[in-house]
């Protein structure tokens, strides 16, 4: 599977939960945040932002896990406890999916990085843009259209 071919399939560690992507990403980030470096066990996490409508789990009832926010839902496989994606109350046109979740993430590469102020030292992304905290919401539509304008 390369990028170029839809739809992407991709899923858990234990293989109980699986996705499927029939859109391309609008947007693809690393975020150096605390709470995804607590999540992943890593220095970021990378994901993916799809259209809602190009998004589907095919397989598996995936559970709402990490801060249990009201607003910011990160879903998780119950079984092996991978988090898979996220969604945001009041911004479903998209889900940011782990992009590592996906059978194939070799074309996946971090267009943006957000929280840098929160970054390991040694830390680094091949990202083109990086912010301390969160780009403006108007920069967005401005990040989205350029990247999609290559990708």
């Amino acid at each position: 599977m390369g990028k170029q071919d839809l739809p992407w399939e991709g899923g858990c560690r234990c293989g109980r939960v699986r996705l499927k992507i029939s859109a391309r990403p609008m947007l693809t980030m690393a975020c150096h945040c605390t709470g995804c470096q607590r999540m992943t066990g890593s220095a970021y996490s990378l994901s993916a932002a799809i259209p809602s409508e190009g998004f589907e789990v095919t397989q598996g009832e995936p559970v709402i896990g990490g801060l249990h926010g009201k607003v910011i839902h990160h879903y998780f496989c119950p079984h092996c406890m991978s988090w898979m994606f996220t969604r945001v109350e009041g911004m479903d046109w998209f889900v940011n999916i782990r992009a590592t979740m996906l059978d194939d993430a070799g074309w996946f590469t971090p267009f943006i990085e957000t929280w840098t102020s929160e970054k390991l030292p040694w830390a680094t992304t091949p990202a083109e843009h990086s912010y301390a905290a969160l780009p403006a919401v108007e920069d967005f539509e401005v990040l989205t259209k350029e990247y999609m304008g290559r990708h």
